[in-house]
């Protein structure tokens, strides 16, 4: 029998070559030098055209062929002509934008105030120095390269057009390639699907052996242990990590274990990537950096001490040839003996040998169930039916055909759901039935390739592009749809498209097709991030061949010094795209400098001991001067501060430049002025950088291509209102000085997402105001503007707040409103309901530090406000007719010490939330009867800092649970009693509470009032948690109160 392995590398080059030939690249050329070419050059590239084609056909024939080896020959020599083509149409392109920013920029000095004709000559004299006779020669010397370039590869074609015909290719069918690959199916998180089909009674037989006595769960154990290891082993994509998955929400749930982790290993892992995984899966937290191996190991210990724990290790990898992997597999179980007895390790492998080496018995290794015919045929009709509306003859037949192609798919999950998905996207009956009869769904490998063809070809090259990051990595939405852009992957017949729309395209077929999968991050909750299954991610490793190269490297500690491991590896000479995960300076200037072809070097990880050096970014930038891509991040050295090297001008194709700062804000970044020489410039990521400094005056404004500025310090670029093209700016800030005014937004009318504006004291005027045109920017979603001042300001100046307020009207699809330290007169009238225009859609109002009051129309001006939240406001009363906001879901009122009172709230409120307010209001709220007590009944989740002084007694806090449907009841003390809580005591009627959910407070005190032994189960994890005790406040110290409890909030919403 063939080794799998090696019959994958054998249809690799063949999936290779296909998956690349079929981008329209010819026609991209085409569109590009027509116009640069004479117009025999031109027709000569349009007619190589349907040879690209030709050659897409017959590149799937040749993996069996004993010509093979020369025609790989071919196809590289014919992917490098492409590419050089390319990049000589891109210096084409720089060398037009070059001449067009000088024609502007002297255009915009002689337009300017009347200069005398001195002064006029010298510009002119500048100006031509500029755009020298070099230039012009550098242009010719381009298009003789293009030429030249251009007929190499009509050559290569031609060749490899007649080559084919020798070999009779030409006359054969063209047959799909269907070898297995290298499976590795695993996922990487503890959620499971949506939907799963036929896995129920192996879950229940799996929680059965959990839940074993550790005598009769394995007997030959050694008893000094405190954990008990089951696994499950079958071939990649058959569910293993599904049904881990639901074993993991079942215990969670039942609460049989005090602690459910879920680690990833995979085939080539690090003790130390492990032992951090467990330490987030324990804590809900990031690791922290520890110095060395043994003290995370301790802290680990310490988490996992006196606790009964579930571990899911998943995808785990064994060779019984490799000695060190088995002892590496032996230290990653080492600190799990600080654990509870009872505790359980559920594992998952390809093979069964994995298992044993992990020490599990064999009665306790369960191989994977295949999916009886008629569940898996249900699962697969669940993928290629769902949310499929045809008419009802149309179905049936479409059902019959369904059950001929899940034979063909011989019971794999991954299979089904990934063709399943294709055929539901094209509900016809020819062409399920033309499915149905090819040979290529008889594997999955088959299955997942058959797939990849029926993707966009655009969307091919940008699923193969993924293949540069390591397995089970979590991808931003947004950075993916930058990055394909950047690498020129956008094609649409529609020019006056954006690039991030067509690229956007791309992404949703993607996920609809399954090839993305949508995972939750584990400690933000976010859902915007996704991953590629490990099979789909064997996929695309074969159809990006040797352009995409990932090196996943590491740092580890010998002894007393610091070793990088994982470089082995050799680097294809011709890559194209390399990801490296740890920084190394001997890596970089050995290895990676040397790759004269790359276009795109992402660098994921800094360490903190070894920053990146001066001198190597100087060598980089030297070197590799084809770059579009470069994301390196940076931390603090020695001296402070990193100064970016001049040569970074000679990257006159980079598009995409991240400054990315992981944890810790770097102090000073210094940028040439050769910056602004990079025409293409699309993105720039700042990172956290406390100090940016421009050496060539802080002006930008010649990166006209520049779209995203995605973070930077809170200062301006000037004249930052040429960049029209800008999408992204997350922060404008203000100032007197001539380019830093707020008319500076007036014409960048493409952003979107969020903005926040600050240093609104400078604004003197409505006029001014209105120069922002914040009314035409219909892509922005968040705004937010910030005055720095107080409420005892003068007069004077709370009228100019008012006007300048009122040309403020954002767009009216903004969906959240953000204020700080408004002390006008009165409130928009696009905020009272007196103006046409306003954000109709509002969802979210915050307002913080703010004197003037809301009026009563904010029920009919804001009827889709779902959140409003005030914190420092000086206002007697909330508004009147609140019960009018009939979609409001959220209140929250932090440090608001005038109001003493509640009125009547809107019955769709979820959740109220009271924080440092008036001790008025606070008792009103928590006493049984009250007037605020009685409004707040109909609220599932109330929330308050109720402040206890010393001796007062918890038990009063019953009767505030007691009424209503209450799900939630989180109040802050400053008395906490003895531990442990026992029956009788003067708390317990709150902590028994029956009707009471569980809640889980991320920062707890160190006398935190936890219920007793035999309470409830749904309040088993309710805590009581010590407020800090009574000070005088300040306006301040009430800031930072409220800073620090947005803080607790966020990481306590993201534990939740």
């Amino acid at each position: 029998m063939a080794d799998p392995v090696s019959a994958a590398a054998a249809v690799g080059w063949a999936m290779t070559a296909a998956g690349w030939v079929a981008s329209p690249i010819i026609s991209e050329l085409y569109k590009k030098a027509s116009s640069f070419l004479n117009f025999d050059a031109s027709r000569k590239l349009k007619e190589l055209e349907p040879k690209i084609l030709f050659l897409q056909r017959v590149m799937e024939m040749v993996e069996e062929s004993p010509y093979r080896p020369r025609l790989e020959q071919l196809f590289t020599d014919l992917k490098s002509a492409f590419y050089q083509a390319e990049d000589i149409l891109d210096d084409v392109e720089y060398y037009r934008l070059e001449k067009q920013i000088h024609d502007d920029y002297l255009k915009s000095q002689v337009a300017g105030p009347r200069r005398n004709k001195d002064r006029v000559k010298k510009l002119l004299t500048s100006a031509m120095k500029k755009c020298n006779p070099m230039k012009d020669e550098e242009c010719g010397m381009s298009k003789i390269e293009l030429k030249q370039s251009l007929e190499k590869i009509e050559k290569l074609i031609n060749d490899a057009c007649g080559f084919f015909e020798q070999m009779n290719l030409s006359n054969k069918s063209s047959t799909y390639l269907s070898k297995p690959a290298n499976s590795r199916g695993a996922v990487t998180t503890a959620r499971p699907p949506s939907v799963v089909i036929g896995r129920d009674k192996d879950c229940d037989n799996i929680v059965a052996m959990l839940h074993d006595k550790e005598e009769d769960a394995q007997p030959d154990t050694n008893s000094a242990q405190c954990y008990s290891i089951i696994g499950i082993h079958g071939i990649g994509g058959s569910g293993k990590s599904t049904l881990s998955q639901l074993v993991c929400a079942r215990e969670q749930k039942d609460g049989h274990f005090n602690l459910v982790m879920w680690v990833h290993v995979s085939q080539d892992f690090s003790v130390d990537t492990i032992f951090r995984q467990m330490f987030e899966a324990a804590t809900r937290t990031p690791c922290p950096q520890f110095n060395n191996l043994d003290t995370l190991q301790t802290n680990l210990e310490k988490e996992l001490h006196g606790k009964r724990f579930l571990l899911v290790l998943d995808d785990v990898w064994y060779n019984n040839k490799d000695v060190r992997q088995y002892e590496k597999l032996q230290q990653i179980l080492s600190p799990l003996n600080a654990g509870e007895a009872g505790s359980k390790i559920l594992v998952t492998s390809r093979t069964r040998d994995a298992l044993i080496a992990l020490g599990a018995a064999e009665q306790r290794c369960i191989p994977m169930s295949v999916l009886d015919e008629d569940v898996f045929l249900r699962l697969f009709k669940h993928y290629a039916f769902h949310n499929v509306c045809v008419a009802a003859d149309d179905r049936i037949r479409l059902e019959d055909i369904a059950t001929h192609i899940a034979e063909k798919l011989k019971g794999s999950p991954l299979a089904a759901k990934i063709v399943g998905g294709q055929l539901r996207l094209r509900p016809n009956i020819d062409y399920w039935r033309s499915s149905r009869d090819g040979n290529h769904l008889n594997d999955t490998m088959g299955a997942l390739w058959w797939s990849y063809q029926h993707l966009d070809e655009q969307v091919r090259r940008c699923f193969a592009y993924c293949s540069i990051f390591p397995r089970r990595r979590q991808l931003e939405q947004h950075e993916l749809v930058k990055l394909w852009a950047a690498e020129g992957f956008a094609r649409s017949s529609d020019e006056g498209r954006d690039l991030e729309d067509v690229c956007q395209g791309y992404f949703d077929e993607l996920v609809s097709a399954s090839f993305l999968q949508p995972e939750v991050d584990k400690y933000s909750g976010r859902k915007d991030t996704y991953i590629v299954h490990d099979l789909l991610l064997d996929l695309a490793d074969k159809v990006a061949g040797s352009d995409c190269f990932r090196i996943e490297n590491e740092w580890k500690w010998t002894g007393d010094s610091l070793i990088m491991e994982g470089c082995e590896k050799e680097v294809p000479p011709n890559v194209r795209h390399v990801f490296v995960q740890t920084y190394g300076s001997e890596l970089i200037i050995e290895k990676i400098c040397k790759l004269d072809n790359l276009r795109t070097l992402i660098i994921d990880i800094v360490d903190e001991r070894k920053p990146v050096e001066e001198k190597v970014l100087k060598s980089l930038f030297l070197r590799l001067r084809k770059l579009r891509v470069l994301i390196i991040p940076v931390v603090n050295n020695d001296q402070g501060a990193l100064s970016v090297p001049e040569t970074i001008g000679q990257l006159r194709h980079l598009r995409y430049l991240s400054f990315m700062t992981r944890y810790h804000p770097v102090s000073r970044l210094v940028l040439p002025g050769t910056l602004n020489k990079l025409y293409h410039m699309q993105v720039i990521d700042f990172g956290r950088i406390l100090d940016l400094v421009f050496n060539s005056g802080d002006d930008m404004f010649s990166l006209i291509n520049l779209r995203h500025i995605i973070e930077m310090p809170c200062q301006n670029i000037p004249s930052i209102g040429r960049l029209t093209l800008l999408r992204t700016l997350r922060t404008f800030k203000v100032r007197k000085e001539q380019g830093c005014k707020l008319k500076q937004l007036s014409n960048l009318n493409k952003l979107c997402g969020q903005l926040k504006i600050c240093g609104l004291e400078n604004v003197e005027s409505q006029e001014e105001a209105l120069e922002a045109n914040l009314v035409d920017k219909e892509g922005l979603r968040a705004l937010e503007l910030r005055w720095n001042c107080d409420e005892r300001a003068e007069l004077k100046e709370k009228e100019v707040q008012t006007e300048v307020l009122e040309g403020l009207c954002p767009p009216k699809h903004l969906e959240s409103l953000t204020i700080w330290r408004y002390h006008g007169l009165r409130y928009p009238s696009w905020m009272m309901g007196k103006h046409n225009g306003g954000p109709k859609y509002l969802n979210t109002l915050r307002l913080y530090s703010c004197s003037t009051e809301l009026g009563p129309e904010l029920g009919g001006v804001f009827p889709h406000l779902r959140s409003l939240k005030m914190g420092n406001c000086s206002w007697d009363t909330l508004p009147d007719h609140m019960e009018r906001l009939a979609s409001l879901k959220v209140l929250s009122l932090d440090l608001c010490l005038n109001i003493r009172s509640l009125p009547t709230l809107p019955r769709s409120l979820e959740l109220f939330r009271l924080l440092f307010c008036n001790e008025m209001l606070t008792r009103s709220c928590r006493t049984v009867g009250d007037t605020s007590w009685e409004k707040l009944q109909h609220v599932p989740d109330v929330y308050i800092n109720a402040r206890l002084r010393g001796g007062d007694d918890p038990s009063r806090y019953a009767g505030a649970v007691q009424g209503g449907d209450r799900r939630q009841l989180r109040i802050w003390s400053a008395a906490a009693p003895p531990a442990p809580v026992q029956r009788g005591h003067r708390s317990w009627p709150l902590l028994a509470h029956t009707q009471l959910r569980p809640v889980s407070i991320v920062r707890a005190g160190p006398r935190c009032l936890l219920p007793p032994p035999g309470a409830p189960a749904r309040s088993q994890r309710w805590v009581l948690v010590p407020a800090p005790p009574a000070r005088t406040r300040t306006p301040e110290s009430e800031a930072r109160a409220a800073r620090r409890e947005r803080q607790c909030t966020r990481e306590r919403e993201a534990a939740e």
